[in-house]
């Protein structure tokens, strides 16, 4: 699945827009916008594929957003003014919608994206690497390199997983299953919960159905999950 944003100043082509995103079945809106602004205030926290972003908008155009972004996803513009076709494509635009626009002008946009992302299958996997201490994962358009003992948790969420790394205030967040990072992570890593994979040496407490990893931090344990962690637990406990 391609994770989209749309954005446009207009409610009537915001619901178009979001409508044709809806009849496209490899596209999943992750949120819809009425401003650039707005939509900035999103990236801050989540991250998408794509953006089908209108270029006049006030306060903050379109086109000028996108300049914005340290690391913007693919885009495709949507506009009534065509004098902005030239300019859209320098900014590597994926394509170029010019209002109106029907279903199957967009269903060329969403194929030229797909082509440009290729499957989601390939994506779906970390990177290995020599070390085995070490992987890599794909966020942003790029490539990160991970220290397994440095991650203290990761929660699913979707298709996504948020990866929360020792010193870091912001996870990294990318396209894969918990499946395939929990075959790829060592066994001092256990699956608390259907969301949340937690690093055993990262625990500070375990209060009744939460583990606390910190101040700020409390995971609930899944029933499903209950008696294999608790088990670890006897393992280690000293005590009555």
């Amino acid at each position: 699945m391609i994770r989209c944003l749309a954005i446009d100043d207009e409610p009537l082509a915001l619901q178009q827009l979001v409508g044709y995103i809806s009849k496209v079945p490899f596209l999943e809106l992750a949120a819809q916008c009425q401003s650039a602004l707005e939509a900035r205030q999103f990236l801050e926290n989540d991250t998408v594929d794509a953006i089908f972003c209108d270029i006049n908008m006030p306060d903050l155009n379109g086109m000028d957003f996108v300049k914005s972004l340290a690391v913007p996803p693919l885009v495709v513009f949507t506009t009534a003014y065509s004098e902005y076709a030239v300019e859209g494509f320098r900014v590597n635009a994926v394509d170029y919608l010019l209002k109106p626009f029907g279903l199957q002008d967009f269903q060329r946009a969403a194929n030229r994206l797909r082509e440009r992302l290729g499957s989601t299958s390939s994506v779906d996997q970390p990177v290995v690497s020599e070390s085995d201490d070490t992987l890599f994962l794909k966020t942003d358009y790029r490539i990160v390199k991970v220290n397994i003992p440095d991650i203290r948790y990761v929660e699913g969420m979707s298709e996504y997983l948020k990866v929360w790394i020792e010193g870091e205030t912001k996870p990294i967040i990318t396209l894969l299953s918990m499946k395939k990072i929990e075959e790829r992570l060592p066994a001092s890593f256990m699956r608390i919960h259907r969301s949340y994979i937690i690093n055993l040496d990262k625990i500070q407490e375990v209060n009744k159905n939460r583990v606390i990893m910190d101040a700020d931090t409390y995971l609930p344990i899944g029933d499903l999950y209950k008696d294999a962690f608790q088990a670890y637990l006897d393992t280690k406990f000293l005590g009555r």
